[in-house]
């Protein structure tokens, strides 16, 4: 996912009023690792705002004003990880270099819907979880952390809807950045 993402698509981290630190120039780079995990989360990021827009227009879960408060809340996600690429002089990845694809009949039903709600938001977790772990710029881990507690609360909308426990692990998983970056080819053409 990483490599299909290009070069030219890498993240740029922390920076600017997305997450309160000074302008790129004043500060000092962001190293190589914290890029390519602004990279991988720009991905899941756009694979999250793809999920939730057509989960919306197949009208099947009803809960819709959630549906649209959590792809607002991945749009701010998205925004933020995408400016620290920005910042540091890269281009992030936008819908139009990335072609999703779902298993067949992913939204046909409120519960496929939920079902797939369930394993996108468990990877976005556990992918922001690792992030924390793994990164290096205090503003770029914060943004993580932050996330991070956003996709829990998704996450517990859809184990609601497929009858499963709206209040997760007391200490969900963290997944590194190769298992993240794994998880999202199944989803990427």
């Amino acid at each position: 996912m990483l490599a299909r993402a290009g070069a030219g698509a890498a993240f740029a981290v922390g920076g600017g009023s997305v997450v309160g630190a000074p302008a790129a120039s004043a500060r000092a780079a962001v190293p190589d690792g914290d890029l390519a995990y602004a990279r991988l989360l720009v991905a899941l990021e756009l694979l999250s705002l793809d999920f939730y827009s057509q989960a919306l227009r197949a009208g099947r879960f009803p809960a819709t004003l959630e549906l649209r408060r959590a792809r607002a809340a991945e749009k701010q996600h998205y925004d933020a990880v995408a400016a620290v690429l920005t910042d540091a002089g890269q281009v992030p990845a936008t819908a139009q270099d990335i072609d999703f694809s779902y298993p067949r009949g992913s939204f046909g039903s409120q519960r496929a819907i939920a079902r797939l709600g369930v394993r996108l938001e468990t990877l976005s977790l556990g992918a922001y979880l690792g992030a924390v772990r793994a990164l290096e710029t205090p503003e770029f881990r914060n943004h993580a952390a932050r996330a991070a507690a956003s996709e829990a609360q998704h996450l517990s909308v859809f184990s609601g809807a497929v009858g499963g426990r709206r209040i997760g692990p007391p200490l969900p998983p963290a997944l590194p950045i190769d298992r993240v970056s794994d998880a999202l080819d199944a989803y990427a053409s």
